[in-house]
């Protein structure tokens, strides 16, 4: 049995010995390479603010502006990111480094896709897709820096969950007042064919779903970290819009990622209090909340018509024309895999737009593959996969870690990484039928999910036992 936790240990990388790495790598002696600048520089003095600026600057205008501008402003991030680090001088901080397991993965991934663009058929194409993945992950890194401070956190998830609401409540609106579909988003045949899906400020009601999974689990998080009856009161309130705007876009991808998200935060409720339960609810509190939960949720689907009709959508196969467009790119996709299966195509929609035409099935124009998972097969192949299924584990399992040393001591921040582990559940469950995850609007939001669990990183002690005592 040891040896299996060894092993399990070795893979999500939890006790990898950073500190010794850092010490010999050639890579890392750039870092701090502008010391002597950043010492009597005055503006750096504000270093910490004016990355919390930029990353919510993304936040604040992402639902309401161009994806122009949003490159602008992450590109600023990223520059910004690559001046702390090469000003760096505070070094290594004990028992909390600045770059995690969860960085490394993110490199290796964005190396995997660097050969993957330099060995594209097309490659002009897949360079600009690569220039906008390395974007992201230039972001995610400003914001695992940012997300380190504790007060730094909280305003960043708050400017979120006010501009969500925002977003939400117009969403809301549109269900009262009645909204212009801006395109066909549901099939003309079925009986939902006049029931209006609200989108608000995003345009599209499976983007605006995808949007609204993390501000739906961080305000469920806020109901129990904000402190004070008004604040958890406007808590619960951003938590019961969000989630009703979200239904009301009646995607079906939307509903399944909420599900998800909600049952594993339900879950991991459930584990945060069995500490303080007696030994009768800490049996069956989980058993009697999911038990209750699908018995509301079968209520719902016998007498709420729309939602019946729905959910049975998901189920008539070929029947529903969505379902029917779908299915006919994953084939024309399989054959894409089929044929570049090792590295793919390189990432972007352009070169997929690109290439797509050559296998496409007469009449199923797509921009992408409608699933995260065959989307990233499509451009980086089995081996990109493979390191974007490693990431996951390992950020899950950090975040698993932190979770259960918070639990222990019962700080209010485990809510936050409950709710980063739920949204990215969710996100991921809505990207198996669809990929608005690569929007902008939402792809910021997958990473700050993944940054903020890496801000909670610390080492354990057993990889900790070479570090510096001063």
């Amino acid at each position: 049995m040891t040896n299996y936790i060894t092993l399990w240990q070795r893979f999500t990388m939890s006790n990898l010995p950073l500190y010794q790495w850092q010490s010999t790598s050639y890579l890392h002696r750039l870092v701090g390479i502008l010391r002597s600048w950043r010492q009597s520089s005055w503006l750096m003095q504000w270093e910490q603010a004016i990355g919390a600026v930029l990353v919510a600057l993304v936040f604040v205008l992402a639902p309401f502006v161009s994806n122009v501008l949003i490159g602008v402003l992450m590109a600023a991030g990223a520059g910004f990111w690559a001046l702390l680090t090469l000003s760096d001088d505070r070094g290594y901080v004990q028992g909390s480094p600045k770059v995690t397991p969860i960085h490394w993965l993110v490199l290796l991934y964005w190396g995997i896709a660097t050969i993957a663009t330099a060995l594209s058929p097309e490659k002009e194409a897949a360079f600009k897709g690569w220039s906008k993945l390395t974007l992201y992950l230039l972001f995610f890194a400003l914001m695992a820096r940012v997300l380190r401070s504790p007060r730094l956190r909280s305003i960043l998830i708050t400017v979120y969950l006010h501009v969500a609401l925002i977003v939400s409540v117009y969403g809301l609106r549109q269900w009262f007042f009645g909204a212009e579909a801006l395109a066909t988003w549901t099939d003309p045949t079925s009986p939902m064919s006049k029931t209006t899906r609200v989108y608000s400020y995003l345009g599209n009601p499976n983007l605006l779903a995808a949007y609204l999974l993390p501000a739906i689990a961080l305000s469920l998080a806020a109901v129990f970290v904000w402190r004070g009856w008004v604040p958890k009161a406007l808590a619960l309130t951003m938590f019961v819009v969000n989630s009703a705007c979200l239904v009301l876009t009646f995607s079906r991808g939307g509903w399944i990622a909420l599900i998800f998200l909600l049952g594993a935060f339900a879950m991991m409720l459930v584990f945060w209090w069995s500490i303080q339960m007696p030994p009768f609810w800490r049996t069956w509190s989980l058993p009697l909340l999911l038990g209750s939960s699908a018995v509301v949720l079968l209520l719902a689907l016998l007498f709420v018509e729309p939602l019946r009709d729905r959910v049975l959508s998901m189920f008539s196969g070929r029947k529903d024309s969505s379902n029917n467009f779908r299915i006919n790119v994953w084939i024309a996709v399989r054959e894409m895999i089929r044929d570049r299966p090792i590295l793919g195509i390189g990432p972007g929609n352009v070169v997929f737009n690109k290439i797509y035409p050559v296998y496409q099935l007469p009449r199923y124009n797509a921009l992408s593959a409608y699933s995260i998972f065959l989307e990233l097969l499509v451009e980086t192949g089995f081996i990109g996969f493979t390191s974007f299924m490693w990431l996951l584990i390992v950020t899950f399992n950090q975040g698993w870690l932190q979770l259960t040393r918070l639990r222990k001591v019962q700080r209010r921040d485990g809510f936050w990484l409950m709710a980063a582990i739920a949204a990215m559940l969710g996100l991921l469950g809505h990207g198996l039928v669809d990929t608005v995850w690569y929007r902008p609007e939402v792809n910021t939001l997958w990473w700050m999910m993944v940054a903020l669990i890496a801000s909670y990183y610390i080492v354990s002690p057993a990889s900790d036992r070479t570090l510096p005592t001063s």
